[in-house]
């Protein structure tokens, strides 16, 4: 079980070691961060999927960890504060990936290696040895993750993770769309349709790729298939309603050009499918 308050431990330590704190008498401090290390975008992937399946809206019940990275209660506050100037900043999806990638960039600069941020992330520690057998599972399973992207600590420039929101260009619609807007979302927006047979075809250049949307009460199934080829049925009723949640991967042997097609099953009742966005390593 994730340690609750390990994650606010050596925080000032990895704070002083990534970023410059500029203050006055009676104001906000500035916080400039520290230039991104290399692999931190594939890195955010892995604990993402690791801690939530990148759900934005996810809770963990015991401990109130929130968010795509499952950051406690505790730590949000002065987190927000370092990295979004405003300790009352919202845990929007935006601010979310911000303060993320704020802290994760910091926590490299002192450990020097994404594997020792990983063990941070879940145990609030920087031991380098005697680690438990669920931490090291924990580990190792972010850091496969991690080089399905294409690399190991130092990956060259080329691989990237990337995000393709509903009004990308990459995606043919076909049948009736519309766009609903919520602060969970990704970019605030996704593009439902409740029509049987309507269809939103993504072509892509990768090795990985990702739906991420909405599930909820509202919620119908959806037909998937990869380069023409049906591979299954995924179903996104729930009775709770998550804002962005992963709702299919695949993952390919080597990088090729690909297209993913989500067709509207249209379910009796709550006939709804959406997409917020596709994610792709190359």
């Amino acid at each position: 079980m994730r340690v609750i308050t390990g994650r606010r431990s050596a925080a000032f330590v990895a704070l002083l070691a990534a970023i410059l704190i500029l203050s006055t008498a009676g104001s906000a401090a500035v916080v400039v961060a520290a230039k991104a290390p290399p692999g931190l975008s594939r890195f955010m992937y892995a604990i993402g999927e690791v801690e939530s399946g990148g759900n934005y809206s996810a809770r963990n019940s015991s401990s109130g960890a929130y968010g795509k990275y499952q950051i406690m209660p505790s730590n949000w506050p002065s987190w927000a504060r370092q990295y979004l100037g405003n300790a009352n900043a919202k845990q929007t999806p935006a601010n979310q990936e911000k303060v993320a990638a704020g802290k994760m960039t910091s926590l490299y600069n002192w450990l020097d290696s994404w594997r020792r941020v990983a063990y941070w992330w879940l145990t609030g520690s920087s031991r380098t040895s005697n680690w438990s057998s669920t931490a090291t599972r924990y580990v190792n399973k972010v850091m496969k993750l991690y080089k399905d992207g294409g690399g190991k600590d130092k990956p060259s420039a080329k691989a990237k993770f990337r995000v393709s929101n509903e009004r990308s260009k990459a995606i043919d619609y076909t049948g009736t769309w519309r766009r609903a807007r919520h602060d969970g979302y990704g970019g605030d927006l996704v593009a439902y349709s409740t029509s049987k047979g309507a269809s939103a075809t993504f072509t892509f250049t990768g090795k990985v790729v990702g739906w991420n949307g909405p599930r909820g009460k509202t919620r119908g199934q959806a037909k998937v298939y990869l380069d023409g080829r049906y591979i299954k049925t995924v179903n996104l009723y729930r009775s709770k309603f998550d804002a962005r949640a992963r709702l299919f991967r695949y993952a390919w042997s080597k990088p090729g050009k690909h297209t993913i097609k989500i067709v509207v099953a249209g379910t009796a009742g709550h006939p709804m499918v959406a997409i917020d966005d596709f994610t792709v390593i190359p």
